[in-house]
């Protein structure tokens, strides 16, 4: 008697492989926090080995090392002969940061932004309406539109199905945004013993990946802020660190709206990530700063753009990631200026606000 025999599979364990992965996701977690610093990462790798025992006598870092170039992640070849990773290993921990933070997305459906609309799209929805010219064929609902000619026509002589029966099901619009994401680098966000920058380029990663992956009609812009404002591209995340700065958050709404203006997208929005308040200004070649306080020259000018943001319809959703009484009570105002809205988080839950927030598409349809 032919036929299979099913039993439990048990797939061959390779200690080497499973050395090399878990070193491989560590490393490339050391590498984000470094700012991309190859060697301070297998430095930090090497001294976590001597504590935890990460390797074994038959596999060791040294071997690891080899792995790395063999396999395409890391390269030396560059004037000064230093490791650098590659664009393999880029994509790599934007991927591990997709994973990470939003993993739990892999259980939901795929496609792209929902809205509340009916209209032309790809997603076929529950309502039901007569069929007009240019409807497609298969939008037509044909139990539906069946029962209608029966009650229409009756079943006596020949069986008559017109184009007044006809029923079709109203697909889903599927609108496209325009993001641009907004990272404080300023001095605060490493300071109190506190890594923030980290989390932060971890979700921008993610984002990213997100948006490549699930919506790639969605455009994303990065941009960073502090004492001034610039453009920075996906592949240059990992290598994110902050710098001697103030925060200057007029230049970085400024570069935002400016990016967005060029997109023909109608639906566009600003993601901030920050843990401060404005504390710097850029008034002709000078910088005027102040620290103490909320300044209320600076204030003034963060809230004007926050205004200019509501009447060209661009929400900006801020994901302050500290907690200071004065720091929230700049955040309200300046949402309730820009009619946006705003999130109190903390580092760990950040990726999950961020994703509820993209996902829930406070969008417009035109």
């Amino acid at each position: 008697m032919k036929g299979f025999r099913f039993t439990q599979y048990v797939p061959p364990q390779d200690p080497e492989k499973n050395t090399f992965e878990n070193l491989l996701n560590i490393f490339l977690q050391l590498v984000t926090m470094t700012g991309g610093d190859v060697a301070e990462a297998l430095s930090w790798l090497t001294n976590l080995d001597k504590r935890y025992n990460l390797t074994n006598p038959n596999y060791g870092i040294g071997d690891f090392i080899e792995d790395l170039k063999s396999k395409g992640y890391l390269t030396e070849e560059n004037q000064k002969g230093e490791f650098k990773i590659t664009g393999k290993a880029e994509q790599t921990i934007r991927k591990s940061a997709l994973e990470e933070i939003f993993g739990k997305l892999k259980r939901g459906k795929s496609g792209q932004h929902k809205t509340t609309h009916s209209g032309q799209g790809e997603e076929r929805g529950t309502d039901r309406r007569a069929y007009e010219f240019g409807d497609n064929l298969d939008q037509i609902a044909l139990t539906d539109s069946l029962r209608n000619a029966q009650a229409n026509h009756g079943l006596s002589g020949d069986y008559l199905l017109t184009e007044d029966d006809l029923e079709v099901v109203e697909t889903e619009y599927r609108s496209q945004t325009s993001t641009v994401l907004m990272i404080d680098i300023s001095h605060s966000m490493i300071l109190y013993g506190e890594d923030r920058i980290t989390p932060a380029k971890k979700v921008a990663m993610a984002l990213a990946e997100l948006i490549k992956t699930r919506y790639p009609k969605d455009t994303l812009d990065i941009i960073v802020f502090g004492n001034d404002a610039w453009q920075i591209e996906i592949k240059d995340l990992p290598y994110l660190q902050v710098g001697p700065y103030h925060t200057n958050t007029v230049a970085g709404l400024e570069l935002a709206m400016d990016l967005l203006r060029r997109r023909k997208n109608p639906n566009k929005q600003i993601f901030m990530i920050t843990d401060g308040k404005p504390t710097c200004l850029k008034v002709g070649i000078k910088y005027y700063k102040n620290a103490f306080g909320i300044d209320s020259k600076i204030l003034s000018e963060t809230l004007k753009l926050a205004a200019q943001c509501r009447k060209l319809k661009i929400p900006v959703t801020t994901f302050m990631i500290a907690s200071d009484p004065y720091l929230k009570e700049f955040v309200k105002e300046f949402t309730k200026v820009n009619n946006g809205n705003a999130y109190y988080s903390s580092l760990k839950g950040l990726g999950d606000l961020i994703f509820e927030d993209y996902r829930r598409n406070r969008t417009k349809r035109f």
